[in-house]
């Protein structure tokens, strides 16, 4: 087994697409390692092998525990890693950017900075919300007037469906058994979509903490993409596996948001959703895995070559 000073940094070529790659892989109870590119999960039945490349995040369940070695091919591999407790699911760390490009970080925080700006993208992913309508004379307030009647309304029609009783959202941060199993799987479901959603953030190379909905918090762009998903995705399959059963709702939800991920693609989504929000007009891929290049910056403006010493240009 290579060790992390012996072995260089993955190119941008040697790492695979954050569309390619596995939504989510969950393991519990067993010991993770490393054995060159690949981590190893051992337990009592013995040991398998799985590729850090293809992961795009990795939750680790109760009774796991994980090697430096593993965690440093990991995160030079850009996979997520997300610590999953029995009272839920929540993200606690990532990758590093399998983008070399700061493209789209420095595309996102410009339209942040500007309040007009600010609001046209959250008009746009309100467009994404609202197929067919104009939301561009609506007001802040208004578009979250808006949302705020649509998720309830799948509340409502998703019950309807599973045929289960609906008594409204109950959730009380940090104690996942409070609510009743419905809303267990909504909290599960929800936030499986925001270690998804971190982790394409990361792998792109953006800010998470800067939203154009959501603000104030270090994960507010990470609500802002996951809350796109939530009506097509996350209710839908809560309320399917709640009224499936009302025992081990947490694991059960996990595992069918995982595999409702991999059937739609949402991952290819997710990736094409955020580029076409923060360069709408780009000809080319603006976080292109095979782009490694840097300048430095000049006045006016303009971007210069790296990498020479610029001092004989300067009238000392």
């Amino acid at each position: 087994m290579s060790t992390v000073g012996k072995r260089p940094a993955s190119s941008p070529r040697e790492l695979t697409r954050m569309s390619d790659r596995i939504s989510f892989i969950y393991l519990e109870r067993c010991t993770l390692h490393r054995d060159d590119n690949a981590i190893t999960a051992e337990d009592a039945d013995g040991i398998t092998h799985i590729p850090s490349a293809t992961i795009g995040t990795l939750l680790l369940g109760p009774g796991t525990r994980v090697t430096h070695q593993a965690m440093s091919v990991l995160g030079d591999s850009g996979a997520g890693v997300v610590w999953v407790g029995e009272q839920g699911v929540r993200f606690y760390s990532g990758g590093r950017s399998l983008t070399r490009s700061s493209a789209l970080v420095e595309a996102q925080a410009s339209l942040w900075a500007n309040r007009r700006t600010r609001l046209d993208v959250a008009r746009a992913m309100y467009r994404m919300r609202f197929p067919g309508e104009d939301p561009s004379g609506f007001s802040r307030h208004e578009l979250l007037g808006r949302e705020g009647r649509r998720v309830k309304d799948s509340y409502r029609q998703q019950a309807a469906l599973a045929g289960l009783v609906w008594n409204g959202r109950h959730y009380v941060p940090g104690d996942f058994d409070a609510g009743d199993a419905v809303n267990q799987a909504v909290t599960a479901a929800a936030q499986c979509m925001y270690g998804i959603a971190q982790t394409t953030i990361a792998a792109l190379g953006c800010a998470p903490g800067l939203g154009f909905i959501h603000s104030g918090h270090e994960l507010a762009f990470v609500l802002d993409i996951a809350d796109l998903y939530k009506v097509d995705v996350a209710i839908p399959v809560a309320f399917e596996v709640a009224a499936q059963s009302p025992d081990d709702v947490g694991s059960r939800t996990r595992r069918a948001i995982r595999d409702r991920v991999n059937n739609i693609g949402l991952l290819q989504r997710c990736v094409n959703d955020i580029k076409r929000l923060l360069i709408p007009d780009a000809q080319d891929d603006p976080a292109g895995p095979d782009t490694d290049h840097v300048t430095l910056q000049s006045d006016h403006g303009m971007n210069i070559e790296s990498g020479r010493n610029y001092a004989q240009d300067i009238d000392w």
